[in-house]
């Protein structure tokens, strides 16, 4: 005996064919319609966009987000590869301020070895720094140089970079060098470029301040200090370090003298300039010029020897 067919089945397949005829007229009419060039399909089409799309905004939205992140992804890639090439170039920089630094201690042996004079009026004695035995200076390394190499108070002693400090006591065969940072120095500086007038007083830190500045507006972080030779203390134009700013505000200086390694210590003989005291000896020496001019006259004679004469 044969099944009878469910009712169902009978209306489905023709509602499907009727459905997918359906959306296929409208598709075609939809595709006719958005190709018909007239200012009336023009406006039409205007208004359907206006209504139809703003409610399909809800359906965007998970593809607006997932576009965002791709872009936010790519950003992400750009700003990390960036960040990696940054720190490669960190990396070469800092080998090369190195390799600088080293050139430049480097250089700076080599100039003492071969004995070399930027400043002919200024020779050297090189000494070894020794175990410091104490003093009542804080910040004091001794030499083994002395008097008998004709070492003298107040000269000053630099380790190839810049100034360390100044001779305060001699022995036989040693010296001591009072450094920069002990309490007890005050040098008189110049500033590069402004030529500005200041005072670099120690504090036993690695950085002495800088005080009595004629005008702080006019120095930068960076400036050169050199010494300004004022009062005999040193000679001019040795380099002390750079300006540098504290979390504070106060200018400080960045010693070049490399205070961790200080092995030799070159003493610079300084006996001092020839004082000019009398402006006119500028001009011409002591000596009498004699002007020619006419002879002198005879002495007159007796008016009566005369008469008888």
């Amino acid at each position: 005996m044969a099944r009878d067919r469910p009712q169902g089945s009978d209306y489905t397949a023709p509602l499907k064919r009727l459905l997918l005829g359906l959306m296929v007229l409208c598709l075609i009419g939809l595709f006719l319609l958005w190709r018909i060039d007239s200012p009336r399909v023009e406006r039409f089409r205007a208004q359907v966009i206006d209504h139809v799309v703003p409610s399909f905004d809800w359906a965007m939205a998970p593809v607006t987000g997932t576009v965002n992140i791709l872009r936010d992804f790519q950003s992400y890639q750009r700003i990390y590869r960036q960040n990696q090439e940054l720190r490669r170039e960190l990396q070469q920089m800092k080998a090369w301020k190195e390799a600088a630094l080293q050139l430049e201690q480097e250089n700076a042996r080599l100039l003492d070895l071969n004995n070399v004079q930027l400043d002919p009026r200024l020779t050297y004695v090189t000494g070894v720094v020794l175990a410091d035995s104490g003093s009542p200076f804080r910040q004091s390394v001794l030499l083994n140089v002395g008097a008998r190499d004709g070492i003298m108070d107040g000269w000053a002693a630099m380790d190839g970079l810049g100034l360390v400090g100044r001779i305060s006591g001699v022995g036989d065969n040693t010296a001591r060098v009072i450094l920069l940072t002990d309490t007890s120095s005050r040098i008189p500086v110049n500033i590069q470029p402004s030529g500005q007038q200041a005072l670099v007083i120690g504090d036993n830190t690695a950085a002495p301040p800088i005080d009595f500045i004629e005008a702080p507006d006019k120095i930068r972080p960076g400036d050169r200090v050199m010494t300004s030779g004022d009062g005999g203390v040193f000679p001019a134009g040795l380099l002390i370090g750079q300006v540098a700013e504290d979390p504070g505000g106060r200018m400080r200086v960045r010693l070049s003298a490399d205070y961790e390694r200080l092995e030799f210590l070159r003493v610079l003989r300084d006996y001092g300039h020839e004082r000019v005291t009398d402006p006119g000896k500028l001009i011409a020496p002591e000596t009498s010029l004699t002007m020619p001019g006419p002879a002198p006259a005879a002495a007159a004679t007796d008016p009566g020897e005369a008469a008888d004469g």
